[in-house]
C-alpha cells in the first residue's frame, strides 16, 4: 500500500531549503564551501528582544496562547501596521503564526476550492506555487521580464485573470530580484483588480524594512485603501529584525477571511511560540533605528558583489532595490563544457557546477520561475562574499 498521498506527487521540494542542507551537510562532512543559498540575515536578533523573551520564560509565559496570537502581541502587530504602513486593523483582522511562510499557506488553505487560480508573477518565491498546488489551487504563474524590472503590469495582470481567479500573489520587495512596487505601479494593478469583484490580492512583505538607494516602501492595501477588504497584508519579524529561528509571522486582513484562517490554525499548528510571540512584542514596539542601519549594510555589500559580478565573462546581474540577493542572469554560460566535459544545459547545470568548481552554493532561478539565472544571498560578510565572487570568477574562467 502506497503510504505518501497522491497530491505530494505533483509538489516539489524547497529548492532554497534543499540547497541550504546540502550546503550544510558539506559544510559538516569538511568541505571548504561558501553557501550564499539561505534566506536569512547573518545579524544577531537585537538584544531587547533576546532580553524580553527570557523575561518571558521567567515571568511563566511559557503556555499555550491562542490560537490568532496574544493580545499583546496583536496590538503590536496593529501598531506596527498604522505605524509603517497608514493600514488600520481591528484585532479580530489580525492573525499571528509560526512564520510568514505559514501565514501564506492558512491563507491559501482557508480560501481555496479545487481549481481556484492564483496568479503568482515571475520570478516568484519557490513555495508560493507548490503551496497552491497542495491545497488544491491551480497557479497561473505570469513571466515578467527584465525590461519591466521584473514586476507585473496592469495589461499582463488582466490577461491573466479568468472566472477562478481568487489570488493574486505580490511579493515587494520581491525574493528572489529585490524588485519593490512603486505607488504608482500599484495603482495601476489596483484599477485592474477594481474591474474584476472576485480577485483579492494577497501581498508578502517580509522584505519590507530592506530597501535601498532611498526607495520608499508602498503597502498594497494602503495604497488603495478601498480594496482593504478584498486584501491580505503579510510580514513577520524574521528578516528585518534578523529573528528567522523564532518563527513569527502574522496577517492583517478581512475578519472573515482571517477567522477561517484562525479556525485551519486551530486544528493544525494551534498557535506559535508563546515565547517568540513575546519576542515579536519586543520587536515590533521597540528601538527600530538599527533597521536602517542594517539595509545600509546590505546595500553595501550589493553595490560590491554587482561590481565584481558583472565583470565575470557570461554573467548579468541587475541591480535590486531591496532584500538582500542577487538575482544573476547566466544565458551565456549555457552551452559551454566543464573542465571535465560536462555541457552546460540549465541553470541547474550552473548551479551544481558552482558547487563542484567554485565551492559556492547558489539557488538555480528555475526554482523561482525564470531561466536561465540563479540565486545568490547576500547576507553574509563582506570578506565572505568577495572570496565567493573570487572562487566563481576563476571556476568560469575554466569553462570552454
Amino acid at each position: 500500500m502506497q503510504l505518501t498521498a497522491a497530491r505530494l506527487s505533483r509538489v516539489k521540494a524547497s529548492a532554497s531549503e534543499a540547497a541550504s542542507r546540502k550546503a550544510r551537510e558539506l559544510i559538516s562532512a569538511g568541505v571548504d564551501l561558501i553557501s550564499l543559498a539561505t534566506g536569512e540575515p547573518d545579524f544577531d536578533t537585537p538584544d531587547h528582544v533576546i532580553e524580553a523573551a527570557i523575561a518571558a520564560m521567567r515571568g511563566g509565559q511559557t503556555r499555550y496562547t491562542s490560537s490568532d496570537g496574544t493580545v499583546q502581541l496583536k496590538r503590536a502587530i496593529a501598531t506596527k501596521f498604522e505605524r509603517d504602513n497608514n493600514i488600520q486593523y481591528a484585532p479580530n483582522e489580525i492573525l499571528a503564526s509560526s512564520g510568514a511562510k505559514n501565514v501564506v499557506f492558512l491563507a491559501l488553505m482557508a480560501s481555496l476550492d479545487a481549481g481556484d487560480e492564483v496568479i503568482v508573477p515571475a520570478p516568484h518565491w519557490v513555495s508560493y506555487t507548490d503551496m497552491t498546488v497542495l491545497v488544491g489551487g491551480t497557479p497561473v504563474v505570469v513571466s515578467c521580464s527584465h525590461n519591466n524590472g521584473y514586476k507585473l503590469d496592469a495589461e499582463s495582470l488582466e490577461k491573466a485573470i479568468t472566472p477562478r481567479t481568487k489570488w493574486l500573489l505580490l511579493n515587494t520587495p520581491n525574493n528572489p530580484t529585490g524588485a519593490i512596487y512603486s505607488r504608482e505601479e500599484l495603482e495601476a494593478l489596483a484599477e485592474v483588480v477594481r474591474r474584476h469583484p472576485r480577485l483579492h490580492v494577497m501581498t508578502d512583505e517580509i522584505y519590507e524594512h530592506i530597501i535601498f538607494d532611498g526607495l520608499k516602501f508602498h503597502s498594497f492595501a494602503a495604497v488603495a485603501p478601498d480594496l482593504k477588504n478584498r486584501t491580505l497584508t503579510i510580514n513577520g519579524v524574521s528578516k528585518a529584525y534578523a529573528m528567522t529561528g523564532w518563527r513569527t509571522g502574522f496577517a492583517g486582513g478581512p475578519a472573515e477571511l482571517i477567522e477561517s484562517m484562525r479556525r485551519v490554525q486551530s486544528q493544525s499548528l494551534g498557535s506559535s511560540s508563546s515565547i517568540s510571540q513575546a519576542a515579536a512584542v519586543a520587536a515590533l514596539t521597540g528601538p527600530q533605528e538599527f533597521l536602517l542601519e542594517r539595509s545600509a549594510a546590505f546595500q553595501a555589500r550589493r553595490d560590491r558583489v554587482i561590481a565584481k559580478l558583472n565583470w565575470v565573462p557570461g554573467l548579468s546581474c541587475s541591480r535590486p532595490q531591496g532584500a538582500f540577493y542577487l538575482f544573476v542572469g547566466c544565458a551565456d554560460l549555457l552551452g559551454r563544457r566543464t573542465p571535465d566535459g560536462k555541457v552546460l544545459a540549465a541553470d541547474t547545470d550552473v548551479a551544481e557546477f558552482l558547487v563542484e568548481y567554485a565551492k559556492v552554493m547558489v539557488v538555480n532561478g528555475g526554482a523561482y520561475g525564470l531561466s536561465p539565472h540563479f540565486r545568490i544571498s547576500i547576507a553574509t560578510s563582506l570578506e565572505r562574499l568577495e572570496e565567493a565572487c573570487r572562487r566563481i570568477t576563476s571556476a568560469i574562467s575554466a569553462l570552454r
